[in-house]
Formats: structure tokens, sequence, C-alpha cells
């Protein structure tokens, strides 16, 4: 939720509850006018496949998938939900869909459990992009 909010406001708020939110938001790319329509889903830590999880991987088009650097959990999950949206996605039509894992909390390296390295690695491993942020920062 922080680095929705972040995206969506170009500020920061710390604490968010356990509700999640879809948002609508207009920006220009490379000249033209995108609209984002952004599922903000909050963290949990086992791989739910439930109809809610399938509803919410069909809706949507690509995925970023977070973790905190400073909680290896949350990072360890990352590989059965890559592998169950990709066999919810690309089981329909057979094309690649554009999952991103982002490492937030970067400002808290002096806390960090999951190394860049680790990040990079997985996100190789499963044909993901990468990036680490800080949506404090």
């Amino acid at each position: 939720a922080a680095l929705t909010v972040r995206f969506l406001t170009r500020r920061f708020i710390g604490e968010y509850g356990d509700m999640e939110f879809i948002y609508s938001h207009n920006l220009t790319v490379d000249g033209r006018e995108i609209l984002f329509h952004i599922w903000d889903v909050p963290n949990s830590q086992h791989a739910e496949e439930g109809s809610s999880e399938e509803k919410r991987i069909q809706w949507a088009d690509s995925f970023v998938l977070v973790y905190s650097i400073c909680d290896r959990a949350s990072f360890n999950i990352l590989p059965l939900k890559i592998q169950f949206i990709k066999a919810a996605k690309e089981g329909q039509n057979q094309e690649k869909v554009p999952i991103v894992i982002v490492g937030n909390k970067r400002d808290l390296h002096h806390r960090r459990a999951v190394s860049s390295e680790e990040g990079r690695l997985l996100a190789l491993s499963l044909d993901c992009g990468f990036y680490e942020v800080s949506a404090a920062e």
C-alpha cells in the first residue's frame, strides 16, 4: 500500500490496515495518456489459491509483487505466488504475463534479511523484472 500511495500522491504514509482497494490513476507516459487501475491487496504470508485470488489474477494485465527486504517470509512466498499467476494467465493464451518483483524498504538496509542478489536471482529464475526501492524515500 505504501508504494501505491507513493505512486499516486508522491507522499509516504507509514501505516496501513488490511483493506483491499482499487485505485484509478491517469499518467502520461511517452506522450500517451495511460489509465492505471491498481488493485492493491494487503500482504499475506500464505499463497491464497481461492476464488478471490483467481478473480484478481484474471482481472489484472500485469503484476507487481512487493516484499520487504527486512522480512524473509514475504520474500519466500513469491515463487509460489508467481507460479500460481503464470499458471492462471499463461495457460489461457500462451503469452508471457508481465510480472515485476519489488524489494521495498531499501532505506532500512541495516535490517536487511534478503540480499539484493537473492532478489535479482529469483527474478531472473522466474523470468520477472526486479527493482529495489524505498517507499519512504
